[in-house]
This record gives C-alpha cells, structure tokens and sequence, in this order.
C-alpha cells in the first residue's frame, strides 16, 4: 500500500493527539473477526485464531501454512518463524536463545535426527502421538510483514471499509503509517542517487583515473 503524502502528513499530525489519549474510542465499536478461543487452549489453537483466524485445521494443514519455502520441510528458521522469533517483538532473543528454542522442537518431532521436521513427522506427532506444539513463551507468533500484522491485528480490531480518514488517530495508525513515510522516502532517496551523474571534476584529483 502506498500512501499519498497528504495521508501520511495528516496521520503524522495526529500523533501527538493519538499518544495522548492512547486509547481506542472512535464512536465506534470494537472490531474483530478472529475466532473466539477458550483462554485454556493449547498454543497451536491461539495461534490459528490470533494469527490467521482459523479456527478448524488439522495437523497437516498447519504444517503446510508453516512450511514457508514449500520444500515439505521445516528447518530452524521456519521453527522460529513460525514462534514469531523472527518478528520485532521478540528482538530482545539472542540468536542463541533462538537456536535452543527451534532445537527444543526438533528434539520433540526430528524422530530420525536429520536436523529437519517432515510433514510425515509433524502428523505423527500431533495426530497419532496426540501431542501439540508446546508455549515457548514467545508469544502467539507473529509472522507475517508489517502490512499483514497491523491489517490482522489492528485494522480488523478497530476499523473497516467505512472508516474515515479523521478516524485513523490509534497509536497503532500513527506509527504503521510513519513507517510508510519512511520507506517512501528511502525510496525517493535511492531514485534520486541512480539519476545523479557522477561530475568528474567534483572528484578529488587523487580519486581520479589516471
């Protein structure tokens, strides 16, 4: 999504009205179309309602949201992605902390220590051993990019296709649509420098070809 320089410059201007109140009432009420989840539910369960709102998977079809290279296996990185260690809120991990975590489940379904977890694998683990993937206490895993995570998370909570420009004062807004003025300027920053000739008599004698 790109945004026009009047919307970033409205949403940026409303910042210090939004932090102030840091709340979330717009008149409006509160949004949401994740599934509704018994707080008692294993991680596995939050993590579809929360992250992907679904709420009836079975042990194969999560495997294959969570095999993000589609290579019918799940190595290291897609572990910690998929336990959101990847994600900026859990930045505070060491890359060590990461590695225990994602060894700590290939211990639990690598049943032929490959250092890999099949789909074959996963299935049995959950389906036939009737098992579930534990809480690592990282949260419920965030794992999609910026756009994803604030339209799941927040625009689906507090707005919809009827929201107004004015309505988009949540901190939240604020500061996903700051990060939008900042990659657009990177962006205008790096067309600038490609279209810049190079003035050769603005380079010092000694840089010069010879």
């Amino acid at each position: 999504m790109r945004l026009s320089s009047e919307l970033v410059l409205f949403l940026t201007g409303l910042a210090g009205h939004a932090l102030a109140h840091g709340d979330h009432s717009n008149g409006g009420e509160r949004r949401s179309q994740k599934p509704i989840v018994d707080q008692n539910a294993n991680w596995m369960t939050k993590h579809m309602a929360e992250e992907h709102h679904i709420s009836s998977f079975d042990a194969a079809s999560f495997f294959t949201l969570h095999d993000f290279d589609l290579d019918n296996h799940w190595e290291a990185q897609e572990i910690m992605r998929t336990y959101g260690l990847m994600d900026e809120s859990n930045k505070h991990y060491t890359a060590e902390q990461k590695d225990k975590l994602a060894k700590q489940i290939l211990d639990l379904i690598d049943a032929n220590r490959d250092g890999l977890i099949s789909k074959d694998e996963f299935v049995h683990f959950i389906a036939a051993e009737g098992k579930t993937l534990p809480d690592l206490g990282t949260g419920p895993g965030h794992h999609g990019d910026d756009e994803y995570e604030y339209e799941i998370h927040h625009w689906e909570k507090y707005h919809d296709e009827n929201t107004k420009l004015e309505d988009l004062t949540h901190p939240e807004d604020i500061e996903h649509f700051k990060k939008h003025e900042a990659l657009e300027a990177e962006e205008e920053r790096l067309e600038l420098l490609k279209g810049m000739n190079i003035i050769e008599s603005n380079i010092p004698a000694k840089f010069r070809r010879g």
